[in-house]
């Protein structure tokens, strides 16, 4: 009878099982959803070169579709409360540091934004924070993914992922701060000195998202577990923000060169965020061949 009670003992109650499919069911279908968004984010962003550039639906519609994909996909893998921080610090974060820069020029410099991105808050337009928090979560997976790649000491992981993606955050910002400017959506004050084939874009911006970003990167990289290993790699589990910073960097380099008229950003950007997205992409060509 011992041998039967303890064998009936470990056996999952079915109730408690059919919640657990649920549960799996359940993220299954935000990952879709986010897929889905991401899609069209990439059909809306496909349209901005036929605008010269995108115009404010178009924009809106962008910025909502990848921040939208961000939060669903954090939401589906890592849980709501990650969703939640990843608004929080993202998204707040991001708020705070741009009113604070508008009002005192600390720490990206002396800039102003129109009214070409519509409502503000805080003198900061609502778009901005939640462009914060859709590249924010691509930028801290693909840097988990590199910095695990390269075999880094244990006690340098959560360093190297700060300085890293930091980086990869700020290098985004080579493409969209151009963009934006010739859009007229903000004006910066002291525009040089400047990077080399990235003119009107003063140094400090840079400076400030480099600060920023690391402030934001290892806040969320304390926030939301990290579950990166052989079997959620070979789920996919990261692929919708993987594919994100990669279409990101690929799709802004050809913009510029072709459509925007401002090759010597596609030049500069390619190279900078390129540090970033051609490590990425051997890293997931070579998971995939190895089948991982």
């Amino acid at each position: 009878m011992s041998l039967l009670h303890g064998s009936a003992s470990h056996r999952t109650p079915p109730s408690r099982s059919r919640r657990v499919v649920g549960v799996v069911s359940w993220n299954r279908g935000l990952v879709t959803l986010a897929w889905i968004l991401l899609a069209a984010t990439i059909g809306v962003q496909i349209a901005f070169p036929l605008t010269g550039g995108g115009t404010l639906p178009l924009t809106v519609a962008s910025v909502l579709l990848l921040a939208s994909a961000s939060l669903v996909h954090v939401a589906a893998t890592r849980g709501a409360a990650a969703a939640v921080a990843l608004a929080v610090v993202a998204g707040g974060g991001g708020l705070i540091a741009e009113s604070v820069g508008v009002s005192t020029g600390f720490p990206f410099g002396t800039y102003e934004y129109t009214d070409g991105l519509g409502l503000k808050v805080l003198g900061v337009p609502v778009l901005v924070p939640l462009a914060w928090i859709m590249m924010s979560w691509p930028a801290l997976i693909v840097t988990r993914r590199l910095v695990r790649a390269s075999g880094v000491a244990r006690r340098w992981v959560r360093p190297a992922t700060a300085v890293v993606g930091a980086y990869a955050l700020t290098a985004w910002d080579v493409f969209l701060d151009p963009q934006m400017v010739d859009q007229g959506n903000w004006v910066w004050r002291y525009p040089t000195p400047s990077l080399p084939g990235v003119a009107d874009i003063p140094l400090t911006n840079f400076a400030g998202w480099l600060l920023v970003s690391f402030l934001i990167v290892a806040t969320l990289d304390l926030l939301i577990r990290r579950d990166e290993n052989a079997e959620t790699d070979r789920a996919g589990m990261d692929a919708v923000p993987v594919t994100a910073y990669l279409w990101t960097y690929f799709s802004s380099a050809m913009a510029h060169a072709v459509f925007f008229g401002r090759p010597t950003v596609a030049l500069t950007g390619g190279l900078l965020m390129g540090v970033i997205a051609i490590p990425l992409l051997v890293v997931e060509i070579r998971g995939r061949r190895a089948g991982v």
